[in-house]
C-alpha cells in the first residue's frame, strides 16, 4: 500500500505544473456541458428532496434509487440493487462501467438516505435564488446531482468511454447498519476492484474559504455503567456501603478528562442518567432514573464517543479508558462497551497527491487553491471504511449551511462548480496509467 501510495503521489503531485497549465477542448466541452444543463441538475435535485428517504424510511430510499437508477442506465451503467433487510436497512445501489483497462479505477461514493425521517416537519424543495434549500439537499442529494452532472460531461466530452468508475450509493449512511461487517461489505469490495475513491459528501468551506477532505477522524460510541450498595444515604462512604454508583461514574469521567487528552482526539459525554435505578430508552437517546437524596445510587449509565486521528490513536484511548475504569473506588464497579464504529481517514502521500491533482483543476478553471480541511472540523463517514484499501478524497459534493438540520441548504453556484470539477478530476485520473495492486 506504502509504495502504491507513494508512486502515485509522485506521478500526481510532482508533475510539472505546467502539465495541465490550460484546459483542453476537450475540458471545455464538459464545462460547457455542466453549465447548459445547470436546470435540468436543479429539476433532477427538487425530484430527489421532494421524496423523504430518512434512514428508517426503508421505502423512500428506495424510490430515490428509482429515480437515480435511469440516470446511470442512460450513460451506459450496469446497475444493481442491493437490498440490506439482513440489517434493518433498504439497501444500496451500485452502478459501474469498465473502461480501456488503463487508467485508475474510480470508485465514486453518496449516500441515498438522509437525516430527515418522515415526522421532521422538514419535507419540500424551495429555490431563493442561488440558494436551494431542502431535507437532504447537500447531504447527500446534492452529491449525488453532482455525480451524475459530472458523469453527463465526461460523456459529452468523449472521457466517460475511456474510464472505469464504480458508483456506489448507500441507502443508511446516516444510520448504518448493524453489523457494519455486513451493511459494508459489499462497499469493501467495491474498495477492493478500485485505485482511488472520491467521496461526494458535501464540500466544507470554513470562513468562505473551500477545502480539500483527505484525513477524518474515526468515531465510535461507548457505554459506561458503574454500580454500587443502593442503601441508606446515611451509610455512605463506610466500609459496608462503600461509595455508589454516581461517585464512582463521577471519578472515572473527571479521570477522563484529566488523563485522556492528546492532539487530535476528543472523548465526548452525550448522555448520564444514575439512581437507585436507571436504564436507557430503546433508542439510546434518553433514559429514566429513579432515586432519592437519601438513597445511595445503586447503578448509573453514560454514553460518549471517541474520535481519532488514527486506528492507534483510537485503540491506546480505548486501553486507557480501561485503565482506568479498573480503579475502583471502594464497594463499587464498573464496566465500557465499545460499540462498532467508523475508522479512521489519515492523511496520506496518496490522498494528497489527490488534493494536488483537484488544485491543478482549479488552477486551470480559475479558482483558488484549497488547502487541506483539518479532520477535527469533519465527522466520520462511508469513505472511511475504504481508506485502509485505497487513496482517497472527501467533499466533492456541494457546499451549503445548516447541515442536519431545518434550512439545510446548497448554492447552485457550488452545484455547478463541483461538477466541473469532478468531471475534470476524474477525467484526468483516468488518464494516470493503472499500477498493478498489491495482494489484499
Amino acid at each position: 500500500m506504502l509504495s502504491r501510495r507513494l508512486s502515485l503521489f509522485c506521478a500526481l503531485a510532482c508533475a510539472s505544473p505546467a502539465a495541465h497549465a490550460s484546459l483542453s477542448p476537450v475540458e471545455h466541452t464538459m464545462i460547457a456541458t455542466v453549465d447548459a444543463e445547470q436546470a435540468r441538475s436543479i429539476a433532477l435535485l427538487e425530484r430527489l428532496v421532494n421524496v423523504n428517504s430518512g434512514t428508517m424510511n426503508l421505502p423512500g430510499v428506495e424510490a430515490i434509487a428509482r429515480l437515480v437508477r435511469p440516470e446511470f442506465e442512460a450513460l451506459g451503467f450496469d446497475v444493481r440493487w442491493i437490498p440490506m433487510a439482513e440489517v434493518g436497512r433498504a439497501g444500496h445501489l451500485v452502478a459501474s462501467k469498465r473502461g480501456d483497462g488503463t487508467g485508475k479505477r474510480l470508485l465514486l461514493i453518496g449516500h441515498l438516505d438522509t437525516v430527515f425521517e418522515p415526522d421532521s416537519g422538514f419535507d419540500r424543495f424551495v429555490k431563493h435564488g442561488d440558494v436551494l434549500e431542502g431535507p437532504g439537499v447537500s447531504d447527500d442529494k446534492g452529491g449525488i446531482v453532482a455525480i451524475v452532472s459530472a458523469l453527463r460531461a465526461m460523456q459529452a466530452a468523449g472521457t466517460l468511454a475511456a474510464a472505469d468508475i464504480t458508483v456506489f450509493l448507500t441507502g443508511d449512511e446516516e444510520r448504518v447498519g448493524i453489523p457494519r461487517t455486513r451493511s459494508r461489505r459489499h462497499l469493501l469490495d467495491a474498495a477492493g476492484a478500485a485505485d482511488i475513491a472520491l467521496d461526494f459528501e458535501p464540500l466544507s468551506d470554513p470562513g468562505g474559504v473551500e477545502h480539500g477532505s483527505i484525513s477524518r477522524r474515526s468515531s465510535v460510541a461507548w457505554t459506561l455503567r458503574t454500580a454500587g450498595r443502593s442503601g441508606h444515604s446515611s451509610g455512605i462512604f463506610s466500609e459496608n456501603a462503600g461509595y455508589g454508583a454516581l461517585y464512582e461514574m463521577a471519578r472515572i469521567l473527571d479521570e477522563f478528562r484529566r488523563a485522556l487528552p492528546e492532539p487530535g482526539l476528543t472523548y465526548n459525554v452525550g448522555l448520564v442518567v444514575g439512581g437507585a435505578t436507571a436504564a436507557l430508552n430503546e433508542t439510546v437517546t434518553g433514559g429514566d432514573a429513579t432515586g432519592k437524596n437519601n438513597i445511595i445510587a445503586g447503578t448509573a449509565i453514560a454514553r460518549g464517543d471517541i474520535r481519532a486521528l488514527t486506528d492507534e490513536q483510537a485503540a491506546r484511548v480505548r486501553a486507557s479508558m480501561a485503565r482506568i475504569i479498573a480503579d475502583h473506588l471502594p464497594g463499587t464497579g464498573a464496566e465500557i462497551e465499545f460499540a462498532e464504529g467508523y475508522p479512521a481517514m489519515p492523511e496520506t502521500d496518496g490522498n494528497r497527491a489527490i488534493l494536488s491533482l483537484l488544485n491543478a483543476v482549479n488552477a486551470d478553471l480559475g479558482l483558488p487553491e484549497m488547502p487541506p480541511l483539518s479532520p477535527l472540523m469533519r465527522g466520520a463517514g462511508d469513505v472511511s471504511f475504504v481508506a485502509a484499501r485505497l487513496d482517497a478524497m472527501a467533499g466533492m459534493g456541494p457546499s451549503g449551511e445548516k447541515g442536519h438540520s431545518k434550512g439545510e441548504s446548497i448554492t447552485a453556484t457550488s452545484l455547478n462548480r463541483q461538477g466541473k470539477r469532478a468531471a475534470l478530476l476524474m477525467s484526468r485520473l483516468s488518464r494516470e496509467a493503472r499500477e498493478a495492486l498489491p495482494p489484499r
